[in-house]
């Protein structure tokens, strides 16, 4: 079963009526915001990105604290 113009138009309506004109830039992007965390979660890159901002944010706070010290 192929959804027509027809359909899709009716559908689109039903969905202003929902959620109104100004919500609907927020519905979109948090749909958006849901289906890229969920791509990145199955192909495993979240686990990943996440270990290596956790690296990178221990390493520089751990730079700043020396540069600190050395200028007291």
């Amino acid at each position: 079963m192929r959804l027509g113009p027809l359909e899709i138009a009716l559908i689109l309506v039903i969905i202003l009526i929902v959620f109104g004109v100004g919500k609907l830039p927020e519905v979109g992007s948090a749909i958006g915001k849901s289906i890229h965390a969920f791509k990145k979660a199955q192909s495993g890159e979240d686990e990943e990105e996440e270990k290596k901002k956790k690296e990178k944010a221990a390493a520089s706070q751990k730079d700043s604290t020396e540069n600190k010290a050395e200028k007291s």
